[in-house]
């Protein structure tokens, strides 16, 4: 089997790439142990000025795979570790992002999307609710916005992202709306791009300290009720759940 994560580099730039295009590059227990593994060499090569996560596929991330779930500290662990990395990292997005995507897109430093992506918190859809990715996101976004997505799993566009406060910018052609960024990069001192970024990440990381123990029982939580259980065979048999009026 293929490691789910492919890598590249260009310039002092390292890509990773989440390829599991067969589950939708859902956060299975392997997968996110993969791209633990690559940020982590990145985070230690000096060689790194900055990383690019995208996707192989029509999305970037399908949210958690509810045949291979990742232990709900790991993914803590991941979220953390990216906006922890000493690194920038920037998120290069041209198809889909649904759930656990999103927690992996607001623990990005920079976020670009193509015209085409879609977005939506479906947690509720399913009868759980989007806790462990609130880590990165609820210090993010705009609170009162976000409150439609959150209760509804609404799809919305990239315009509205960026309006949430999810996206730094939406382009037609993504790479070339990122090609200045990555440029900026380049020319930034390592030491200065890794102290600007704990100024910008401190108070993602405050959230951390406080409510990642809270956040990870809910999800274990909501994971073994019921309704999570009604929810997740719906989902998998393309039904409606039995609470849908």
């Amino acid at each position: 089997m293929s490691p789910p994560i492919g890598r590249t580099r260009a310039r002092a730039v390292e890509t990773l790439s989440l390829d599991a295009t067969d589950t939708r590059n859902a956060l299975s227990a392997s997968l996110v142990s993969a791209l633990a593994e690559a940020l982590t060499d990145c985070g230690k090569d000096p060689g790194v000025r900055a990383v690019v996560l995208t996707h192989t596929g029509t999305t970037f991330c399908a949210g958690a795979d509810l045949r291979d779930p990742p232990d709900p500290d790991a993914l803590v662990a991941l979220l953390r570790q990216i906006v922890e990395l000493p690194v920038p990292v920037v998120a290069r997005v041209t198809g889909h992002v649904r759930a656990g995507g999103l927690g992996l897109l607001a623990a990005c430093d920079i976020t670009a999307a193509s015209g085409d992506a879609t977005f939506a918190f479906t947690e509720v859809r399913i009868g759980v609710a989007p806790a462990v990715i609130s880590l990165p996101v609820l210090p993010r976004a705009d609170p009162r916005a976000l409150a439609r997505y959150y209760l509804t799993g609404e799809r919305f566009g990239p315009a509205e992202a960026v309006r949430l406060g999810l996206l730094t910018v939406t382009a037609d052609d993504v790479d070339d709306a990122l090609a200045p960024v990555l440029d900026g990069l380049r020319r930034s001192a390592p030491q200065a791009l890794a102290e600007t970024k704990r100024l910008l990440t401190a108070r993602v990381l405050e959230t951390f300290d406080r409510d990642a123990a809270g956040l990870t029982a809910l999800s274990a939580r909501l994971f073994s009720s019921d309704q999570a259980r009604e929810g997740m065979t719906a989902f998998l048999e393309r039904r409606d759940a039995a609470w849908a009026v």
